[in-house]
């Protein structure tokens, strides 16, 4: 795509300006990364203590495969609450503002996190005990579905055109940084206690602390702006009496689908590199946890890293060969690293490389932003993304697991397929330009 045509696209979210990242710019992508990566702490901070609320949140005599189903299926239903929580958070940000509903979806998340980490057990309490963690994680879920697009919309819509992608990637290589954030506590929490200590109290410190951390970043984000994009609809006329969604459904069905054939290959990207891999490492090529636990380690420093490079390739050669490039890159070097495994003296820089090309999931958000007008931005990427995710991220896992019985390389093939598919995205027009609105023949 041509320099003109790339920066007219960026214009339809990030304004016509071509100034550079100001003061302003970087405290408004700082306050919103620090937000992403505690929210996202927050929300994934569970799965790494899924084992120890298990045994306490349910009866004893229950058996551990029955313990760890219930516990796993309390985790499925904060993802379960994204689409709901997305969606109604979005419609308000769309009616009176991104600022006002950036600032609820983190409180939603900080409050109830604080509380999984007071609640009594089931030996207090008893069955009370696993029905407040359940409503505790649809809170969590609802509060994830809204700060994503909320979070890469308030952005976008700050950001000179110039910085756009790597505004973007930035932001998104924030959010991604709490999965690691999780991961290093968990880590530091059972290399300093025992696991008596741990199963007693310890266990508590990750989700009160998260919850206090998140507190702190909704009183930090009462400095931040509403972005000018958004007042300047509101000045030129009042919000729309029309529910945004129904604008969606009728008007912008091209865009929900490209962001939701997007969001299949970021969901793949995730679960299965760095969600699932680990697993897969120790139980089909017999790699020792602490390896596989640090090559994943590393994969995930790469990923936050590639979010960053690719959200800034974009505005230097444009999105479709950045798209090109990045998810190209993944479905090879996706290959390189499942065809070669155990292959333990080489299994970290593999793993990091294919965690680097995984980063250009940054390019969801750059071209999601994009493809829908400012009235209904936010929730029309809300709506595309967590539906998609909802079915995408929740069937993957099975899938995987299913196929990898008759091939196990399964793993392998699938995120091969979808880095094609998002390179084939990239020659979608839409992808590329964004939303132009329609002009009226004379």
């Amino acid at each position: 795509m041509s320099k003109t045509a790339n920066a007219r696209a960026h214009q339809v979210a990030g304004g016509a300006h071509h100034r550079p990242l100001n003061r302003e710019d970087y405290k408004t992508l700082s306050l919103s990364a620090l937000g992403g990566t505690l929210e996202f702490y927050d929300f994934v901070v569970f799965v790494f203590f899924a084992n120890v609320i298990g045994t306490l949140f349910f009866p004893a005599e229950l058996p551990d495969w029955m313990r760890q189903l219930q516990t796993l299926g309390i985790f499925a239903a904060g993802y379960l609450a994204r689409p709901l929580g997305g969606i109604i958070i979005a419609h308000y940000g769309d009616k009176i503002g991104r600022k006002k509903m950036f600032t609820l979806s983190i409180f939603l998340m900080a409050v109830p996190t604080l509380v999984i980490g007071l609640l009594p057990t089931y030996a207090s309490i008893g069955i009370a005990a696993p029905l407040l963690l359940l409503l505790m994680r649809v809170l969590q879920g609802a509060a994830i579905g809204g700060e994503m697009p909320g979070a890469w919309v308030f952005v976008a819509e700050h950001s000179p055109a110039k910085n756009y992608g790597l505004a973007i990637g930035t932001l998104t290589s924030g959010i991604t940084g709490g999965i690691f954030l999780g991961s290093i506590f968990a880590v530091w929490l059972n290399s300093t206690y025992s696991q008596e200590e741990i199963h007693d109290w310890a266990w508590r410190l990750p989700f009160i602390l998260g919850g206090v951390f998140g507190l702190v970043s909704v009183y930090l984000r009462k400095f931040l702006q509403e972005t000018p994009l958004f007042q300047d609809m509101q000045k030129r006329k009042a919000a729309d009496a029309e529910l945004p969604i129904k604008t969606i459904l009728r008007d912008h069905r091209e865009a929900c689908w490209l962001v939701a054939l997007m969001t299949w290959v970021l969901s793949t990207a995730i679960v299965v590199v760095i969600l699932f891999t680990p697993a897969y490492l120790q139980k089909v090529f017999h790699i020792l946890p602490a390896d596989a636990m640090k090559a994943n380690a590393v994969a995930t420093v790469t990923l936050t890293i590639g979010c960053v490079f690719w959200g800034w390739l974009s505005d230097k050669i444009g999105t479709r060969w950045t798209m090109v490039l990045g998810w190209g890159g993944m479905t090879v070097t996706t290959y390189l690293f499942y065809l070669n495994l155990p292959g333990q003296e080489t299994l970290v820089l593999r793993y990091a490389l294919v965690g680097f090309f995984v980063g250009s999931i940054s390019l969801l958000p750059v071209v999601g932003v994009r493809a829908f007008p400012v009235a209904v931005r936010f929730t029309g990427l809300s709506f595309a993304y967590n539906m998609a995710y909802a079915v995408f991220g929740g069937l993957t896992p099975m899938l995987v697991s299913v196929w990898q019985q008759v091939d196990i390389m399964a793993p392998a093939h699938y995120v091969a397929a979808m880095g094609v598919l998002g390179a084939a995205l990239g020659f979608w027009k839409l992808a590329c330009y964004g939303w132009q609105p329609k002009v009226a023949k004379a």
